[in-house]
Protein backbone atom coordinates (compact mmCIF):
# COMPACT_ATOMS: atom_id res chain seq x y z
CA UNK A 1 0.00 0.00 0.00
CA UNK A 2 2.65 1.95 0.92
CA UNK A 3 4.66 1.59 -2.39
CA UNK A 4 1.66 2.42 -4.37
CA UNK A 5 1.27 5.87 -2.69
CA UNK A 6 4.94 6.53 -3.32
CA UNK A 7 4.53 5.63 -6.59
CA UNK A 8 1.24 7.55 -7.34
CA UNK A 9 2.52 10.76 -5.60
CA UNK A 10 5.31 10.95 -7.64
CA UNK A 11 4.47 9.35 -10.88
CA UNK A 12 0.70 9.99 -10.92
CA UNK A 13 0.58 13.60 -9.68
CA UNK A 14 -0.27 16.02 -12.30
CA UNK A 15 0.89 18.49 -9.91
CA UNK A 16 4.21 16.88 -9.27
CA UNK A 17 4.75 16.93 -12.58
CA UNK A 18 4.26 20.41 -13.39
CA UNK A 19 6.84 21.25 -10.90
CA UNK A 20 9.03 19.54 -12.48
CA UNK A 21 8.35 21.21 -16.15
CA UNK A 22 7.95 24.35 -14.37
CA UNK A 23 11.47 25.48 -15.35
CA UNK A 24 12.19 25.02 -18.16
CA UNK A 25 8.63 26.37 -19.91
CA UNK A 26 9.31 29.13 -17.82
CA UNK A 27 12.91 29.31 -19.70
CA UNK A 28 11.11 28.83 -23.18
CA UNK A 29 8.63 31.68 -22.35
CA UNK A 30 11.05 33.73 -21.11
CA UNK A 31 13.67 33.54 -23.68
CA UNK A 32 11.63 32.72 -26.91
CA UNK A 33 7.86 32.95 -26.72
CA UNK A 34 7.35 36.59 -25.24
CA UNK A 35 10.55 38.11 -27.96
CA UNK A 36 8.18 36.08 -30.52
CA UNK A 37 4.76 37.55 -29.74
CA UNK A 38 6.49 41.34 -28.49
CA UNK A 39 8.05 41.00 -32.27
CA UNK A 40 5.22 40.53 -33.83
CA UNK A 41 2.97 42.92 -32.30
CA UNK A 42 5.58 45.43 -32.53
CA UNK A 43 5.76 45.08 -36.40
CA UNK A 44 1.90 46.09 -36.86
CA UNK A 45 2.75 49.28 -34.96
CA UNK A 46 4.48 52.29 -35.29
CA UNK A 47 6.76 52.02 -32.23
CA UNK A 48 10.10 53.81 -31.76
CA UNK A 49 12.82 53.86 -29.32
CA UNK A 50 12.49 57.45 -28.89
CA UNK A 51 8.84 57.52 -27.56
CA UNK A 52 6.99 54.91 -25.55
CA UNK A 53 3.57 55.34 -26.79
CA UNK A 54 2.99 53.91 -29.96
CA UNK A 55 -0.64 53.12 -32.39
CA UNK A 56 -1.26 50.20 -34.65
CA UNK A 57 -0.28 51.02 -38.60
CA UNK A 58 -1.63 47.38 -39.88
CA UNK A 59 0.84 46.16 -42.88
CA UNK A 60 2.66 49.52 -43.37
CA UNK A 61 5.89 48.30 -42.26
CA UNK A 62 6.13 45.45 -44.45
CA UNK A 63 4.55 47.31 -47.47
CA UNK A 64 7.74 49.45 -46.90
CA UNK A 65 10.07 47.11 -46.26
CA UNK A 66 8.89 45.29 -49.05
CA UNK A 67 9.28 48.57 -51.28
CA UNK A 68 12.45 49.71 -49.57
CA UNK A 69 15.79 48.82 -52.32
CA UNK A 70 18.09 48.46 -49.84
CA UNK A 71 16.04 45.50 -47.58
CA UNK A 72 16.41 43.24 -51.57
CA UNK A 73 20.37 44.01 -51.54
CA UNK A 74 20.76 43.14 -47.91
CA UNK A 75 18.50 40.23 -49.01
CA UNK A 76 20.83 39.02 -52.18
CA UNK A 77 23.89 39.62 -49.80
CA UNK A 78 22.34 37.20 -47.41
CA UNK A 79 21.70 34.90 -49.81
CA UNK A 80 25.03 34.85 -51.39
CA UNK A 81 26.99 35.06 -48.33
CA UNK A 82 24.97 31.89 -46.76
CA UNK A 83 25.51 29.75 -50.23
CA UNK A 84 29.22 30.73 -50.47
CA UNK A 85 29.66 30.25 -46.75
CA UNK A 86 27.72 27.22 -46.47
CA UNK A 87 29.11 25.54 -49.54
CA UNK A 88 33.10 26.12 -49.02
CA UNK A 89 32.34 25.11 -45.19
CA UNK A 90 30.72 21.65 -46.14
CA UNK A 91 33.68 21.05 -49.20
CA UNK A 92 36.67 21.66 -46.73
CA UNK A 93 35.08 20.43 -43.63
CA UNK A 94 34.11 16.83 -45.64
CA UNK A 95 37.40 16.86 -47.16
CA UNK A 96 39.56 17.17 -44.03
CA UNK A 97 37.24 14.70 -42.36
CA UNK A 98 38.12 12.20 -45.05
CA UNK A 99 41.62 13.28 -44.92
CA UNK A 100 41.67 12.88 -41.01
CA UNK A 101 39.89 9.44 -41.78
CA UNK A 102 42.87 8.04 -43.35
CA UNK A 103 45.46 9.06 -41.12
CA UNK A 104 46.40 5.66 -39.03
CA UNK A 105 48.86 7.20 -36.49
CA UNK A 106 47.32 8.31 -33.26
CA UNK A 107 49.26 11.24 -32.90
CA UNK A 108 48.97 12.51 -36.27
CA UNK A 109 45.41 12.40 -35.47
CA UNK A 110 45.31 13.97 -32.33
CA UNK A 111 47.27 16.71 -34.09
CA UNK A 112 44.92 17.37 -36.93
CA UNK A 113 41.66 17.51 -34.57
CA UNK A 114 43.70 20.34 -32.09
CA UNK A 115 44.56 22.28 -35.56
CA UNK A 116 40.73 22.01 -36.88
CA UNK A 117 39.66 23.40 -33.15
CA UNK A 118 41.83 26.75 -33.31
CA UNK A 119 39.11 28.70 -35.05
CA UNK A 120 36.53 27.74 -32.24
CA UNK A 121 38.80 28.21 -29.73
CA UNK A 122 39.00 32.03 -29.44
CA UNK A 123 35.28 34.37 -29.22
CA UNK A 124 34.50 35.89 -32.68
CA UNK A 125 35.63 39.75 -31.48
CA UNK A 126 39.77 38.10 -31.79
CA UNK A 127 39.08 36.55 -34.87
CA UNK A 128 37.58 39.48 -36.00
CA UNK A 129 40.30 41.95 -34.89
CA UNK A 130 42.78 39.41 -36.51
CA UNK A 131 41.23 39.11 -39.79
CA UNK A 132 40.96 42.40 -39.79
CA UNK A 133 44.69 43.37 -39.67
CA UNK A 134 45.68 40.82 -41.37
CA UNK A 135 43.88 42.23 -44.79
CA UNK A 136 44.01 45.51 -43.76
CA UNK A 137 44.58 47.55 -47.29
CA UNK A 138 47.22 49.81 -45.62
CA UNK A 139 49.68 48.17 -43.91
CA UNK A 140 47.97 44.54 -43.64
CA UNK A 141 50.41 41.13 -43.78
CA UNK A 142 48.33 39.38 -46.69
CA UNK A 143 47.99 42.23 -49.05
CA UNK A 144 51.67 42.85 -47.80
CA UNK A 145 52.04 39.68 -48.61
CA UNK A 146 50.41 39.38 -51.89
CA UNK A 147 52.55 42.32 -53.19
CA UNK A 148 55.90 41.23 -52.51
CA UNK A 149 55.23 37.95 -53.84
CA UNK A 150 54.64 39.54 -57.18
CA UNK A 151 51.19 38.76 -57.20
CA UNK A 152 49.44 41.69 -57.46
CA UNK A 153 50.53 45.18 -58.21
CA UNK A 154 49.82 47.18 -54.67
CA UNK A 155 47.98 46.83 -52.13
CA UNK A 156 44.45 44.87 -52.23
CA UNK A 157 41.76 46.31 -50.41
CA UNK A 158 40.45 43.30 -49.55
CA UNK A 159 37.96 45.18 -47.03
CA UNK A 160 37.33 48.17 -48.90
CA UNK A 161 36.70 46.79 -51.94
CA UNK A 162 33.15 46.23 -52.73
CA UNK A 163 33.81 43.55 -54.92
CA UNK A 164 36.14 41.76 -53.00
CA UNK A 165 34.45 42.47 -49.21
CA UNK A 166 32.02 39.98 -49.42
CA UNK A 167 33.90 36.93 -50.80
CA UNK A 168 36.80 38.06 -48.37
CA UNK A 169 33.79 37.72 -45.26
CA UNK A 170 32.82 34.07 -47.14
CA UNK A 171 36.54 33.08 -47.02
CA UNK A 172 37.03 34.12 -42.89
CA UNK A 173 33.39 32.38 -42.08
CA UNK A 174 34.57 29.55 -44.08
CA UNK A 175 37.93 28.95 -42.20
CA UNK A 176 35.76 29.59 -38.60
CA UNK A 177 33.09 27.28 -39.92
CA UNK A 178 34.54 24.14 -41.42
CA UNK A 179 35.84 22.71 -38.18
CA UNK A 180 32.29 21.77 -36.77
CA UNK A 181 31.92 20.33 -40.19
CA UNK A 182 34.96 18.30 -39.73
CA UNK A 183 34.87 16.90 -36.13
CA UNK A 184 30.87 15.76 -37.16
CA UNK A 185 31.77 14.12 -40.25
CA UNK A 186 34.57 12.20 -39.02
CA UNK A 187 32.55 11.34 -36.06
CA UNK A 188 29.92 9.94 -38.90
CA UNK A 189 32.75 8.45 -40.88
CA UNK A 190 33.35 6.43 -37.69
CA UNK A 191 29.91 4.71 -37.33
CA UNK A 192 30.24 3.14 -40.87
CA UNK A 193 31.27 -0.83 -40.73
CA UNK A 194 34.22 -1.04 -42.19
CA UNK A 195 33.73 -5.08 -43.13
CA UNK A 196 31.37 -3.19 -46.06
CA UNK A 197 34.55 -1.57 -47.09
CA UNK A 198 36.11 -5.00 -47.15
CA UNK A 199 33.34 -6.68 -49.32
CA UNK A 200 33.25 -3.96 -52.07
CA UNK A 201 36.99 -3.97 -52.50
CA UNK A 202 36.59 -7.78 -52.87
CA UNK A 203 33.52 -7.20 -55.53
CA UNK A 204 35.97 -5.02 -57.06
CA UNK A 205 34.22 -2.06 -56.28
CA UNK A 206 36.43 1.50 -57.17
CA UNK A 207 36.75 3.79 -54.36
CA UNK A 208 34.28 6.23 -56.23
CA UNK A 209 31.75 3.45 -55.93
CA UNK A 210 32.34 2.86 -52.12
CA UNK A 211 32.37 6.60 -51.53
CA UNK A 212 28.87 6.27 -53.13
CA UNK A 213 27.12 3.23 -52.55
CA UNK A 214 28.79 3.26 -48.41
CA UNK A 215 29.96 6.24 -47.46
CA UNK A 216 27.44 9.09 -48.55
CA UNK A 217 24.09 6.64 -47.67
CA UNK A 218 26.26 6.55 -44.20
CA UNK A 219 26.54 10.11 -43.75
CA UNK A 220 23.76 12.23 -45.46
CA UNK A 221 21.32 12.43 -42.78
CA UNK A 222 23.59 14.03 -40.37
CA UNK A 223 25.34 16.45 -43.53
CA UNK A 224 21.61 16.93 -43.90
CA UNK A 225 21.49 18.15 -40.22
CA UNK A 226 24.61 20.00 -40.39
CA UNK A 227 23.46 21.95 -43.07
CA UNK A 228 20.18 22.99 -41.81
CA UNK A 229 21.54 23.98 -38.72
CA UNK A 230 24.46 26.02 -40.31
CA UNK A 231 22.46 27.35 -42.95
CA UNK A 232 20.23 29.19 -39.64
CA UNK A 233 23.36 30.34 -38.16
CA UNK A 234 25.15 31.66 -41.53
CA UNK A 235 22.31 33.53 -42.26
CA UNK A 236 21.63 34.83 -38.90
CA UNK A 237 25.36 35.72 -38.87
CA UNK A 238 26.12 38.86 -37.47
CA UNK A 239 29.12 39.53 -34.81
CA UNK A 240 32.31 38.80 -37.76
CA UNK A 241 30.51 40.97 -40.63
CA UNK A 242 29.65 44.04 -38.23
CA UNK A 243 33.22 43.86 -36.85
CA UNK A 244 34.97 43.66 -39.68
CA UNK A 245 33.14 45.95 -42.08
CA UNK A 246 29.87 47.24 -40.20
CA UNK A 247 28.38 46.17 -43.60
CA UNK A 248 30.17 48.84 -46.14
CA UNK A 249 31.38 49.95 -48.21
CA UNK A 250 28.14 51.07 -49.45
CA UNK A 251 26.02 48.23 -48.40
CA UNK A 252 28.55 46.18 -50.40
CA UNK A 253 28.42 43.81 -47.39
CA UNK A 254 24.87 44.36 -45.72
CA UNK A 255 23.15 41.22 -44.72
CA UNK A 256 19.87 41.04 -43.25
CA UNK A 257 20.89 41.16 -39.68
CA UNK A 258 23.00 44.05 -39.99
CA UNK A 259 20.07 45.72 -41.98
CA UNK A 260 17.63 45.16 -38.94
CA UNK A 261 20.29 46.13 -36.27
CA UNK A 262 20.62 49.73 -38.19
CA UNK A 263 17.28 49.78 -38.97
CA UNK A 264 16.52 49.35 -35.52
CA UNK A 265 19.17 50.85 -33.59
CA UNK A 266 20.48 53.27 -35.68
CA UNK A 267 17.36 54.44 -37.40
CA UNK A 268 15.02 53.63 -33.74
CA UNK A 269 11.95 51.98 -35.81
CA UNK A 270 11.63 49.41 -33.75
CA UNK A 271 8.06 48.45 -35.70
CA UNK A 272 10.01 48.40 -38.96
CA UNK A 273 12.96 46.01 -37.78
CA UNK A 274 10.17 43.79 -36.27
CA UNK A 275 8.53 43.58 -39.69
CA UNK A 276 11.98 42.67 -41.04
CA UNK A 277 12.66 40.04 -38.86
CA UNK A 278 9.23 38.42 -39.03
CA UNK A 279 9.93 38.24 -42.93
CA UNK A 280 13.56 36.75 -42.38
CA UNK A 281 11.68 34.19 -39.63
CA UNK A 282 9.00 32.92 -42.30
CA UNK A 283 11.89 32.81 -45.00
CA UNK A 284 14.08 30.11 -42.66
CA UNK A 285 10.88 28.13 -41.46
CA UNK A 286 10.10 27.72 -45.39
CA UNK A 287 13.60 26.48 -46.18
CA UNK A 288 14.05 24.90 -43.22
CA UNK A 289 10.79 22.88 -44.07
CA UNK A 290 12.42 22.22 -46.91
CA UNK A 291 15.52 20.60 -45.52
CA UNK A 292 13.48 18.60 -43.69
CA UNK A 293 10.88 17.06 -46.17
CA UNK A 294 14.43 16.04 -48.27
CA UNK A 295 15.97 14.54 -44.54
CA UNK A 296 12.47 12.68 -44.35
CA UNK A 297 12.71 11.22 -47.70
CA UNK A 298 16.37 9.93 -46.45
CA UNK A 299 15.12 8.59 -43.61
CA UNK A 300 12.07 6.69 -45.29
CA UNK A 301 14.98 5.35 -47.91
CA UNK A 302 17.02 3.68 -45.33
CA UNK A 303 14.19 1.82 -43.62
Amino acid sequence: MRERRLRGGVNGSSLTRWLFVLPALAVVVCLLIYPLVSTVIYSFTNKTLIRTDFDPVGFENYIRILTDEDFFQAFGNTILWTIGSLLGQIVVGFVGALCLNRIKSRVGKNLFRICAIIPWAFPAIAIAMTWKWMLNGIQGFIPSLLMQLGITDGMVQFLSDPDLVLPTLMMVNIWFGAPLILVNVYAALQTIPQDQYEAAQIDGASGWQSFRHITAPHIRIVVGLLVVLRTVWVFNNFDIIFMMTAGGPAGSSTTMPIYIYNMGWTGRMVGRASAASILLLLFLVLLCILYFSVIRHWEKEEK
